[in-house]
């Protein structure tokens, strides 16, 4: 490469974001400048590095790109090193602090660099400012109180200079001197007008918002506390270089009260470990992670893949103390390199944090503050729990309805008969107090076998509504031979009805279900009354629809009576039974139908499971989505507890259907506390969900927040279809928010995960993604690179009209990245993709095709290849206006006028202009542009005052 190329890749490399992508360029681009032996590209390479190790992530290897360039410098002075001054002296501070966070750089060397510092400044004539707060920062570091103290206030009263840091740095470490010696009233007071201005350093704000995360918490600004931790922690999350900051805000949400926030920000981060910017960023980070994980209790954390250790679930305990171990060692390394104990006297009060005071909710996903889950013990299958236990849980009512009381003269046969019934009628309460009654009365009577095989069959009911498949499966065995042993053929046969359906649903689903239930309908048929008749059927179609076979459940349902023997309750389960039949058979109307019989006789009965699971299927059968929220709402009026979960989730899609986007946030936010209080699994991808509707709904910031949760939980979960397709939702939340670089970082890691032959399409459209956020930042030639390699990609898939428009914007950005050879490389791409597509006629062909004659224009009319870009452009306008494209083709008459005007042919500019600029918006960008060109044809046509009367009406001046 030549000088010249080296020169531009290095304007490239300066736009790309500070990360491990832009130090390996600039070490790639080294090596090259090396070769070339170009002293002035060495020099100005090893400064743009220096910075980029710094803001990278790797500090370490500043200290070499510094030296180097200083001796540099010092040997033999060049007029180029001179315009660099100021950058070198300013990259002293980074030495300063950069040198203090390595214990195994001896104090001697920091203070060595302190004093060349202030002896260069001194020469230069610059104010020793930002050297004396460099020496306050050492004196902190290793504890020196009073020597802190004196340098602070050096600090503070030594004239600013251009060499200080910024009007948002130099407070910042004042609000955190101001809050870690008690005055936090100060530091906020400091702080405000601060932030009430402009700041466009690259630290800032988050900085600054981060050092007044306790301050602002120890004065009651609990809102301020909480937006400034949602606002800089945004800012920060993507860069390892933070990870200090990083570890601020982990301790913060520990303090908050928010264990379950501060563990997921220890997992997003936790991998950064193995790569940390400093031990003293690992020291911070590991302290702040390991009270973060002992305050969240008994449970485990997501550990992702590194070298030599795979992705596993750990202990949080285990964690914590590994984590506890590695910030004591780290502060020990540096005590004994500082002579103090100032530091790990430091980390021992960060291992010790724990919550404190008033709860301050943080999450943009959770509504209030979780309580921990707790999974009862199961009792072992055939075994009833104690009565105690039983009779707490019929006094909660889980939720369900208040307690109740059973006659006090029941017998055994009339206890278990209440609870048959009662289940039956979907009354819970009822039935377990029937059956806490039976056990406190007659568990331990010697009873006839009859009775026990009724008590294990409910039991067993009892095992299926919690789950335990297993369990029930086992006790309706056990009654199934206690029935046959008492000739009980008819009851027996309804037991077999059950074990059959439970089958079908345990994890070793054999045909022995299929054939109990066919053998007990039949039995059923002759032995039963109506209603026994009835259930044996539905029976048989609940194990084939568990079987996906839809036409034969059907079938079984229509040898149901319509009023299902009599027994309305079981009507209602056999309507909504039918009404799922009838919708995966895509008969939608009948299915339709069929739910909402399912609610009439829910809402007659009062049976809130029948009114809810109707409801939501209703919900879905309708093509109103007012219609579906309408159900929605009547089935979370009547829902049981452990049932609005769902019905929340379908509200809020439906919701979002209707153009309810705000409601569908707070429905969304709901569901996923539900399923974080209740330990469900499932909340990472509601949390997509409800990324999705702050983004419809424009809360942007609310909406990464969530979306972050989101792909940290379906990367736990191994669902990386899901993970990348929140990632791709997430760039776009924050190409929104305006923030570019963490937006590319996550589309280049999907076109990383998407590169195999059947993603070619979607790889294709994220690099095209990639290259319009970075056309947009002006960054034209990083935008080309990603254009061309989606090109290629569309190239690959057979896309060849996705080709040309990405080879299209590919010939645009380097047009404006000022690069005119692989500018006309790409319109020589552009012609040959356009030759082959010519000739078709769909709108979408025609107007690539006019577009890719427009770009080819104007790359030769910057060649000042006027004629030939003229001649492209030849029936252009008329083409576009064909398929309606009115503003493109008012954009290609204007090139075209601008043309004859550089031709000197303004006769037939004139009209041309004219025509433009009468059908031209008020507002729209081009007026000026098109007015200025008109005004300069009037000018040749030597009509000055036309032209004076057109530029006093646009505001334009002669010389514009």
């Amino acid at each position: 490469m030549s000088d010249e190329d080296l020169w531009r890749v290095l304007r490239g490399i300066s736009e790309m974001p500070y990360g491990a992508g832009q130090i390996a360029a600039l070490e790639q681009l080294l090596r090259r400048v090396d070769a070339a032996d170009d002293r002035h590209l060495a020099f100005v390479t090893r400064m743009q590095a220096t910075t980029g190790y710094i803001y990278g992530g790797e500090p370490a290897k500043s200290f070499v790109t510094f030296s180097w360039c200083l001796s540099e410098f010092d040997r033999d002075p060049q007029p180029y090193h001179q315009r660099h001054l100021h950058q070198l002296l300013w990259h002293f501070k980074y030495m300063a602090s950069g040198l203090l966070k390595f214990p195994e750089v001896p104090l001697d060397r920091t203070y060595a660099v302190l004093d060349d510092m202030e002896r260069r400044y001194r020469a230069g004539g610059h104010s020793l400012q930002a050297v004396h707060k460099h020496r306050f920062r050492v004196a902190e570091h290793v504890g020196d109180v009073e020597a802190a103290a004196h340098w602070y206030r050096l600090w503070q009263t030594t004239p600013r200079d251009e060499l200080s840091d910024c009007a948002g740095c130099d407070p910042t470490s004042q609000v955190s001197y101001l809050a870690d010696t008690g005055r936090d009233a100060e530091a906020v007071a400091l702080a405000e007008p601060v932030l009430a201005g402009r700041l466009t350093c690259t630290e800032q704000p988050q900085a600054i918002l981060t050092a007044l995360l306790l301050p602002y918490l120890r004065t009651g600004r609990a809102e301020e506390a909480r937006d400034a931790h949602r606002e800089a922690y945004r800012r920060l999350r993507g860069n390892l270089a933070d990870l200090w900051d990083i570890a601020d805000h982990v301790e913060f949400c520990t303090l908050t009260g928010n264990e379950a926030r501060a563990v997921e920000l220890v997992e997003r981060h936790l991998d950064w470990l193995d790569r940390p910017p400093s031990p003293a960023a690992a020291m911070h980070f590991a302290a702040a992670a390991s009270a973060a994980l002992r305050q969240a209790g008994p449970s485990t954390v997501y550990r992702r893949a590194a070298e030599g250790r795979p992705a596993a679930e750990v202990s949080a305990a285990s964690l914590a103390d590994e984590l506890a171990e590695t910030a004591a060692g780290l502060a020990a390394r540096f005590d004994a390199r500082n002579g103090t104990s100032q530091q790990s006297e430091w980390i021992a009060r960060r291992l010790a944090v724990q919550a404190s005071g008033e709860h301050v909710p943080l999450s943009a996903s959770v509504r209030r503050r979780p309580a921990r889950p707790t999974r009862p013990v199961a009792d072992e299958p055939g075994t009833p729990a104690s009565s105690t236990e039983r009779a707490e849980r019929v006094r909660s009512g889980k939720g369900e309805r208040p307690a109740v009381t059973v006659p006090a003269d029941a017998g055994p046969d009339d206890l278990l008969n209440l609870a048959e019934q009662s289940w039956g009628r979907h009354d819970r309460a009822t039935f377990r107090a029937a059956l806490v009654a039976f056990d406190d009365r007659f568990g331990s009577a010697e009873l006839p076998a009859r009775t026990s095989a009724h008590r294990l069959a409910l039991r067993a009911s009892e095992r299926g509504d919690e789950d335990d498949i297993d369990g029930a499966i086992k006790l309706n065995r056990a009654a199934l031979e206690l029935y046959r042993e008492a000739g009980e053929e008819v009851a027996a046969q309804a037991v077999a009805g059950r074990l059959g359906v439970l089958l079908t649903r345990s994890d070793e689903e054999t045909e022995e279900g299929l054939l109990l239930v066919r053998e007990a309908a039949e039995v059923l048929d002759r032995l039963g009354d109506a209603a026994q008749r009835a259930a044996g059927h539905d029976r048989v179609a609940l194990v084939l629809l568990h079987r996906e076979r839809w036409a034969d459940a059907l079938a079984a349902l229509d040898r149901v009576p319509a009023d299902a023997g009599g027994d309305r309750h079981l009507a209602a389960r056999i309507a909504l039974h039918r009404g799922h039949l009838l919708e995966q058979l895509d008969r939608v109307d009948e299915a339709r139908a069929a739910v909402d019989e399912a609610r009439r006789i829910g809402r007659e009965l009062g049976v809130g499971e029948v009114v809810t699971g109707a409801g939501l299927a209703y919900a879905r059968l309708v093509d109103d989505p007012a219609d579906a929220v309408a159900a929605c709402d009547e089935a979370l009026e009547a829902a049981p507890a452990d049932a609005e979960l769902p019905v929340r989730v379908a509200r809020a899609r439906a919701l979002l259907a209707a153009g309810r986007a705000p409601d569908a946030v707070d429905d969304f936010v709901e569901a996923v506390t539900l399923c974080v209080e209740r330990g469900a699994e499932g909340d990472a991808f509601l949390r997509w969900e409800l990324a999705n509707a702050y983004r419809m709904v424009g809360r942007l910031a609310e909406a990464a927040e969530v979306a972050e949760e989101a792909v940290l939980g379906l990367d736990r979960l191994g669902a990386q279809a899901e993970a990348d397709r929140c990632r791709h939702l997430l760039a776009g939340v924050y190409a929104g928010l305006g923030e570019i670089d963490p937006a590319l970082a996550l589309l280049e890691q999907l076109a990383s995960n998407l590169d195999g032959p059947d993603n070619l399409p979607h790889r294709a459209q994220v690099l095209e993604e990639a290259g319009g956020i970075l056309y947009d930042a002006d960054r034209d030639a990083a935008a080309g690179e990603r254009f061309a390699a989606a090109a290629e990609a569309y190239r690959l898939g057979d896309l060849p009209l996705d080709e040309l428009r990405a080879r299209r914007r590919e010939a645009y950005a380097w047009l404006w990245a000022d690069d005119r050879d692989a500018a006309l490389r790409a319109v020589e791409v552009v012609d040959g993709l356009a030759a082959k597509l010519g000739g078709q006629a769909d709108p979408p062909v025609l107007y690539e095709l006019a577009l890719a004659a427009e770009v080819g224009a104007r790359v030769l009319t910057g060649e000042n290849r006027l004629d030939e870009a003229l001649g492209r452009l030849t029936g252009v306008p008329d083409g576009l206006r064909s398929i309606e494209a009115f503003g493109e083709a008012a954009q290609v008459e204007a090139l075209i006028g601008e043309l004859l005007l550089r031709l000197d042919r303004p006769a037939e500019a004139e009209p041309l202009l004219r025509r433009v600029l009468g059908g031209l918006p008020a507002a729209s960008r081009q007026v000026r542009q098109t007015a200025w060109l008109l005004a300069r044809v009037l000018d040749l046509l030597d009509r000055p005052t036309e032209a004076a009367a057109l530029r006093a009406e646009h505001d334009l001046d002669e010389d514009d």
